[in-house]
């Protein structure tokens, strides 16, 4: 989810939301003989990830006429909890693992963003953004990158299309384990605009 806000021709703010939330499983069966005893045995293992991002921005738009340039300012808070559960059955004995984390943290943030008018029904438009944080307990970046073209058939209603690549890697730092997190999320999206 994306909102952004004009004050007068030349600042403004933007909002950006977003989730990833996966998770992934994996069984195994098996038999084995041992020293001619038969074994039976089964393993199944379930991770589930998600990842919260959020950021709110100041953005000054400098330039006049069909190309505009913007630099926005602001923070950015991103949050990931992470679990995994497993559990086994030998010859009928159940046994289970667990564990997860959930951390958070608030970071600044830079935009960039340019603006090309074409028409007053097409634009196009390239976004970059990023996040660093070196220290806390869940630290690293988070960068975006889109590229996009907007068409309005209407004045206050416009349709888009863009392809957009966001590159996550953090780290928690804990005293048993460290959970790191490097994750791409790239690909193409459509969406409905609406100016006022």
């Amino acid at each position: 989810m994306r909102l952004d806000f004009l004050i007068g021709e030349h600042q403004g703010f933007s909002f950006d939301y977003y989730e990833v939330d996966r998770d992934h499983s994996k069984t195994l069966s098996d038999g084995i003989n041992f020293l001619g005893t038969p074994i039976e045995a089964t393993a199944r293992a379930k991770g589930d990830l998600k990842f919260t991002f959020g950021s709110a921005a100041y953005k000054w738009w400098f330039g006049t006429g069909n190309d505009v340039f913007g630099v926005g300012l602001g923070a950015a808070y991103y949050k990931v909890h992470a679990s995994i559960y497993g559990s086994a059955t030998v010859n009928g004995d159940n046994f289970s693992a667990g564990a997860s984390a959930n951390e958070s943290a608030w970071a600044p943030n830079l935009q960039l963003g340019w603006r090309h008018s074409f028409n007053d029904q097409w634009r196009m438009y390239v976004n970059a953004s990023g996040v660093k944080k070196n220290g806390g307990s869940l630290n690293g970046h988070i960068y975006d990158a889109a590229i996009g073209l907007e068409w309005f058939p209407w004045q206050n209603v416009g349709f888009g299309a863009e392809y957009a690549y966001t590159k996550i890697r953090l780290n928690q730092n804990k005293r048993r384990y460290d959970l790191d997190l490097d994750m791409k999320l790239n690909g193409p999206a459509a969406y409905v605009r609406f100016r006022f």
